[in-house]
């Protein structure tokens, strides 16, 4: 009984994160999708495609179920996962993604809890090295929820919206959004000792005008 509520469970929410990934993609120009957001090239369509990859992977060779999908070795592997090339297309990579889920869908099924597995890509040394079907659920799972909060918050950073699923997006107002962050900024001062504005005869930040 407990397996069965912990496998569904998991699965469950497996299923929902999947889900508001792609959704974050949704009303996006090509360009937004692809181009990098953050300092580290972190951008939308590679974390499908990556995520595509980490289920294909962990739900595959680990449990001896190669994927149907033509995966590059592991050993291989160069970060090519995490960026959309030239000549791929949304459409192409969120297929991917979608066939990826119904791989794992099969393996989350018809294996067991226990179901034995091992990851050739983690040390030997680590205890998880020998794992099961439970701990690569609860791993993959980790993974899907870490990068969708990544795909909210660049989301949210090139247009405002914001949200779980598309059944809870609240319509933007901007001027409460406004407020909301003027309080955030005045308790951060507030609570930092940090100056509002500068002070007569000085700079920023206490700075002396004029002064070297």
């Amino acid at each position: 009984m407990i397996d069965d509520f912990a496998k569904d469970n998991l699965h469950e929410r497996l299923r929902r994160d999947r889900e508001a990934l792609l959704w974050k993609l949704d009303g996006l120009a090509e360009y937004d999708v692809r181009r990098p957001l953050t300092a580290t090239g972190t951008n939308l369509l590679g974390l499908v495609k990556h995520l595509a990859t980490v289920e294909a992977r962990y739900f595959g060779e680990v449990f001896d179920r190669p994927s149907p999908e033509p995966l590059p070795r592991w050993q291989d592997s160069d970060g090519s996962d995490l960026w959309a090339t030239e000549d791929e297309t949304r459409d192409q990579i969120i297929a991917f993604y979608r066939r990826a889920w119904e791989h794992s869908d099969a393996t989350i099924n018809e294996l067991p809890l226990d179901a034995p597995g091992h990851v050739p890509w983690w040390p030997e040394s680590t205890p998880a090295w020998h794992t099961n079907l439970f701990a690569i659920m609860v791993h993959v799972l980790g993974e899907s929820t870490r990068h969708a909060g990544h795909a909210d918050i660049l989301r949210e950073g090139l247009d405002g919206r914001t949200g779980l699923r598309a059944e809870y997006e609240k319509q933007i107002d901007e001027e409460a959004r406004a407020a909301y962050c003027a309080k955030i900024e005045q308790a951060a001062q507030v609570g930092a000792g940090v100056n509002r504005g500068p002070r007569p005869g000085r700079g920023h930040r206490g700075a002396m005008v004029g002064k070297p």
